[in-house]
């Protein structure tokens, strides 16, 4: 039997012998049995691959704006390795379509403004309320509520806001349109809430204590205010309340080890969303590879430090700041300390 010269035979077969039957049904068998797993991998890969792809599709029906500065709006806070990093998350009320283009969300006013800090280790997270009428500077157009950047400049506008009153840098800005909110609850099944103070308001009954909560439920609950004593900020603590409850449902194992409810929720929820063009579907991938060992108990819920309520030269019902509280958490997050920020001043604000 003549065999090619770089061809590598066993040991024990030379030219002149006879293979052993056994043995060549024996590597028979072994290379059909490769050949079957090299299939099956092949096709679980397809399946893979077709699934993440359709991920990236249903996020990509997102809108992307790019956060800037302008000449006259100064730097950004210097970014330092090594000290996590800063999401911020808006909420606003459905918008146009000529705003979605214009990348501006012009006219609208965010409900909703929470600061979240990810310490370096990827253990915790910190997620911080605005009240909306906080009196900040908002570059370029003077003194206003902190919730007013949004109309004047957009996310662009809202992001340098914060950057600038915070002083941290923002790494990446969602928004999401109040509608989503229903949708992405709806998708999940419902939620369970805790609620922190009984209250009625468009047909629904809110008791204190745990109550699940479909979209639309969900949706009235947030935008309540008028109801509360300390209006705004109770409704601040109530949207906390959903996001906790939004966030158990989105990492419990009933969601996370089912594929097509991840993909329904990414489907549903990406057409009320606007982004940074930095956070994409990948940039995301990795973000919640980062946080794949985060639970609930590891989400920790306060206020960005502010004074009383009070009235404006012009007339205007604002919330005034209070810049030495302020500077200690200027500091933690900073440096990465939230830990111990917490520790010493949750519940105190």
């Amino acid at each position: 039997m003549n065999v090619p010269d770089d061809v590598d035979l066993p040991a024990d077969w030379e030219d002149d012998d006879q293979p052993d039957p056994g043995r060549r049904r024996g590597r028979r068998a072994a290379l059909i049995s490769l050949g079957l797993v090299a299939v099956l991998v092949l096709g679980v890969g397809l399946v893979i691959g077709n699934y993440l792809n359709g991920l990236r599709n249903s996020y990509e029906k997102r809108t992307v704006v790019q956060i800037t500065r302008d000449a006259d709006q100064g730097e950004r806070p210097e970014e330092i390795e090594g000290t996590g990093r800063n999401l911020l998350l808006l909420g606003s009320d459905r918008r146009s379509a000529e705003d979605a283009e214009s990348s501006g969300v012009t006219g609208q006013r965010s409900d909703v403004m929470m600061l979240v800090h990810i310490p370096d280790d990827n253990q915790s997270a910190y997620i911080m309320s605005f009240p909306r009428d906080l009196y900040v500077d908002i570059p370029g157009h003077g003194t206003d509520r902190i919730n007013a950047a949004l109309a004047y400049g957009g996310v662009g506008l809202a992001v340098t806001t914060v950057e600038d009153y915070t002083g941290v840098p923002i790494d990446h800005v969602a928004l999401i349109d109040f509608e989503g909110i229903e949708g992405l609850v709806d998708t999940l099944g419902g939620i369970d809430v805790e609620v922190p103070l009984s209250f009625e308001a468009n047909g629904h009954q809110f008791t204190e204590g745990t109550q699940a909560m479909d979209g639309e439920e969900a949706l009235v609950f947030v935008r309540q205010r008028k109801q509360f004593a300390d209006g705004d900020f109770q409704r601040n603590r109530n949207q906390q309340a959903v996001l906790k409850g939004i966030a158990d449902k989105l990492i419990s194992a009933e969601t996370l080890s089912d594929p097509r409810k991840l993909a329904d929720t990414i489907d549903s929820v990406s057409p009320f969303l606007t982004t940074d063009d930095g956070l994409t579907a990948t940039s995301m991938l990795d973000l919640g590879l980062s946080l794949r060992s985060l639970r609930s108990s590891d989400l920790y819920f306060l206020a960005v430090p502010h004074g009383d309520p009070m009235t404006t030269s012009g007339g205007a019902s604002v919330v005034a700041t209070d810049e030495e509280s302020m500077d200690i958490l200027r500091d933690a997050l900073r440096t990465d300390d939230m830990g111990t920020y917490y520790a010493q001043y949750a519940g105190t604000r």
